[in-house]
């Protein structure tokens, strides 16, 4: 019988996050069999699991599915949307399994978005802690200067919070138009665009290219497919969950 670390079967089961989960048996709330547990242990199939007296509701398990998506620009980044916006979600035909985005880009960016329907793998893929690099091909207007991209690369303040450093190359310049490269370890909300809009400059279009050593390459906006085993084992590497 295999047996899993307990943090991870409550996480793939969807009650918490493996964070949360840790927390949990470390303040004692967690029991296999009756018996407390602590950091480490493991359990198999038949074993019952109870957190604050409940019993974990284990689902059978399930084909896990980790897709990428070319995500346009117009689309929102919901499973639905009460507005009656277009959301990501319309791209995927053909996928039964319930599944859903793992982060987000705002309605006008576009590019690499990911979606599974693996809870553990989401939550590692989004943890601040793993600092996974992510790549934008960002155009400004109208032009950018040394002290600009100085002040984004070495950390700047938005939203009353210090942005990590970053590494940005400029790709091509044309008179009112800047093309750049951007790479962040965080992924606050709409953060590449506070950047630019701090120093000055507009945001013609941006477009998320890679999450780590997973690149969007050619795939066609609107379309998605399925990551491969190798792609998915980079990412875990990345992200330090092996």
């Amino acid at each position: 019988m295999e047996l899993i670390r307990i943090q991870k079967i409550i996480a793939d089961s969807g009650y918490c996050s493996r964070r949360k989960a840790e927390e949990y048996i470390q303040r004692g709330k967690v029991k296999v069999n009756g018996h407390p547990v602590k950091l480490g242990d493991k359990a198999g199939a038949k074993d019952e699991i109870t957190i604050c007296g409940e019993r974990l509701y284990r689902p059978k398990k399930k084909n896990k599915i980790y897709l990428m998506l070319n995500k346009p620009r117009g689309y929102v980044t919901t499973v639905s949307d009460e507005l009656d916006r277009k959301c990501v979600m319309d791209l995927l035909d053909g996928i039964e399994e319930r599944v859903y985005p793992v982060g987000r880009l705002d309605k006008n960016s576009e590019g690499l978005l990911l979606f599974t329907n693996d809870g553990s793998f989401a939550n590692t893929i989004m943890h601040p802690s793993k600092h996974i690099a992510k790549t934008y091909r960002v155009t400004v207007r109208p032009d950018i200067n040394d002290e600009q991209l100085i002040t984004m690369s070495s950390g700047m303040e938005i939203d009353g919070h210090r942005t990590q450093p970053a590494v940005i190359n400029v790709v091509s310049k044309e008179p009112g138009r800047v093309v750049l490269l951007m790479t962040i370890k965080e992924g606050r909300n709409r953060q590449i665009r506070k950047m630019c809009e701090g120093v000055g400059l507009e945001v013609a279009r941006l477009r998320r290219i890679s999450i780590g050593p997973v690149k969007l390459g050619m795939l066609k906006p609107g379309t998605y497919r399925e990551l491969t085993a190798e792609e998915l084992r980079a990412l875990r590497n990345a992200a330090g969950d092996n």
